[in-house]
């Protein structure tokens, strides 16, 4: 039996799975068209929410939810309870037929063991099980009933994938109790926390595996199956996967455990293309993670994840872009550029603002600007992450939004040509490799070509790397081919600017050497103070600073 059990949850995770993964990148794209068009998210459901149990109930059937562990009359039929947002999330779990008992002390029958109207008792009683939470920390523990617990998560997960019938409402408090007692608990903290040491590289740190992962994985698949599934009534089940339920699962993208964020960033997405209501309020709390992160703290482990869902998001947005969802550009993604560990999650922050650009070319403007104010300027790594972008976005640019954006784009172009960084140099020059770059720059070479000359110049002259330096001899070739009378006024004017150059720094080398020898002459040092005297001159002209002996 539990040879088959496994096999059937291994079976309908991958079926499922793939199916899931498949429908991740147009799920919201087929639904968000109503953004922002949607009532606002109900709050808690008012009242005692009434609860019928089935006709025939099986040995030990759950009677009615007690309040601090009374037991309700014996054979009632109805059972009564409030779910109370507001308060703590360790909720008490149901009582079973007997309260003294331990819930692990008999096996609970299979659902195909009962019969159909005895089920929903049943599934009930195994929520309330699963309810129960261990330590993990020692593995030797409670064995006997983790593994009672594992079996039985199993079956739920199988339960709710056999679509028997809708879930009534009866069992939509208790499915979130026991979502509640397994999920939303404190994370434990960071390696660096912990130790207190500095120098904080997320990209290198050993993340912390969460030990409870072989009874949370099983959780999350149940959530999932219970959100994806068509029995699951959306208008019925937003009173329970309510705004509070939504703020505990962004909480949890901070965890450390890569399989933990993995099954969230699907749930999430999952719940925002189901519950059309949450969808303004997850943007909203997505961007408060985001301003957190890039102001105050510049850590959090779900950032790529977080992202991720975004993108799906963003490449649903009916046109024309609603104002918000502009602001929302400028005011989060764009200085998502600015951590110092943008490296993490460049990839999906980059195919967020390529969307955009996508859907809007006037915000290539923007953006280009955006992306300048934050250019790295001592970090050569993260500089070729930005010339990578910088590519993508100029791909998506229109003839109008480039001439805007021409000056102060082409100087930084110039920088980076000009970079000792062999890496910097030669990646810049790429740009020049996309046919349609090229293009935008062809028609725009009055402008382009004087702001990068001297670049190319001094680095065919004197570049150490010489692939840097053969690709510069290519692209001034290629300018050279485009407009030769350009090239050579350009040329003519490069050279002028570096005699005019030559002759500030000669007078300025004269100015030193006049004043060295006045220094040296001079009655209040002696005959000896003036050489000291000449000698630090010629040290500050160096650029050093010599203190005093």
């Amino acid at each position: 039996m539990l040879q088959s059990v496994k096999k059937t949850f291994a079976g309908g995770r991958k079926k499922s799975g793939n199916k899931a993964d498949a429908a991740s990148h147009d799920s919201a794209a087929n639904a968000a068209q109503h953004h922002g068009h949607a009532p606002p998210p109900a709050g808690p459901g008012a009242g005692q929410i009434a609860r019928t149990g089935s006709g025939g109930k099986a040995p030990g059937a759950v009677a009615g939810n007690a309040a601090k562990g009374a037991a309700p009359a014996a054979g009632a039929p109805h059972r009564t309870g409030s779910f109370n947002r507001e308060k703590n999330d360790a909720v008490a779990s149901p009582v079973v037929a007997n309260p003294n008992v331990s819930p692990f002390a008999e096996p609970l029958p299979l659902f195909r063991d009962v019969a159909a109207q005895e089920k929903q008792a049943l599934f009930i009683r195994k929520l309330a099980l699963c309810s129960h939470t261990f330590d993990f920390a020692d593995p030797l523990k409670n064995m006997k009933e983790k593994e009672i617990k594992r079996q039985t998560l199993l079956e739920l997960v199988e339960y709710v994938n056999s679509g028997t019938g809708k879930f009534s409402e009866v069992v939509f408090e208790d499915i979130v109790r026991m979502l509640r007692a397994n999920l939303f608990r404190a994370l434990p903290p960071s390696a660096h926390e912990t130790s207190g040491a500095e120098g904080f590289d997320p990209e290198e740190e050993e993340p912390n595996m969460e030990l409870a992962w072989p009874h949370l994985q099983i959780v999350y698949e149940f959530l999932l199956r219970f959100v994806v599934s068509n029995e699951t009534d959306a208008k019925v089940a937003k009173r329970y996967i309510d705004q509070p339920f939504v703020l505990k699962l962004l909480d949890l993208f901070n965890s450390e455990d890569p399989r933990e964020r993995d099954y969230l960033k699907t749930i999430l997405h999952r719940i925002y293309g189901k519950f059309m209501v949450h969808r303004p309020f997850i943007r909203k709390s997505i961007n408060y993670i985001f301003y957190r992160f890039i102001y105050e703290t510049e850590r959090h482990n779900g950032i790529a994840e977080l992202l991720e869902i975004l993108g799906s998001i963003i490449n649903g947005f009916a046109l024309p872009l609603k104002e918000e969802h502009k602001l929302f550009l400028v005011r989060a993604l764009i200085p998502l550029h600015k951590p110092k560990c943008v490296s993490m999650y460049h990839q999906q922050l980059s195919y967020c603002i390529t969307q955009f650009v996508e859907k809007d070319p006037a915000l290539a403007d923007v953006v280009l600007r955006g992306l300048l104010k934050y250019w790295p300027l001592t970090n050569s790594q993260k500089e070729v992450l930005f010339l990578g972008e910088l590519e993508e976005i100029l791909e998506l640019t229109q003839g109008a939004e480039f001439q805007q954006v021409v000056p102060p784009l082409f100087l930084r172009v110039a920088r980076c040509l000009n970079s000792s960084h062999f890496q910097v140099a030669e990646r810049t020059l790429f740009l020049w490799n996309n046919d349609y770059i090229v293009s935008l720059v062809a028609q725009n070479r009055a402008a382009v070509l004087p702001l990068i000359f001297g670049a190319l110049e001094r680095n065919a002259r004197s570049h150490w790397n010489q692939a840097v330096n053969g690709l510069t001899i290519n692209v001034r070739k290629m300018f050279l081919e485009m407009d030769q009378a350009l090239y050579e006024d350009c040329q003519r004017q490069f050279l002028e600017e570096e005699a005019q150059e030559k002759e500030v720094e000669a007078g300025r080398e004269d100015a030193w050497r006049r004043l060295e020898e006045a220094a040296g002459r001079s009655p209040l040092y002696g005959s000896g103070g003036g050489g000291d005297v000449a000698m630090q001159s010629r040290d500050m002209r160096m650029g050093m600073s010599v203190e005093a002996s």
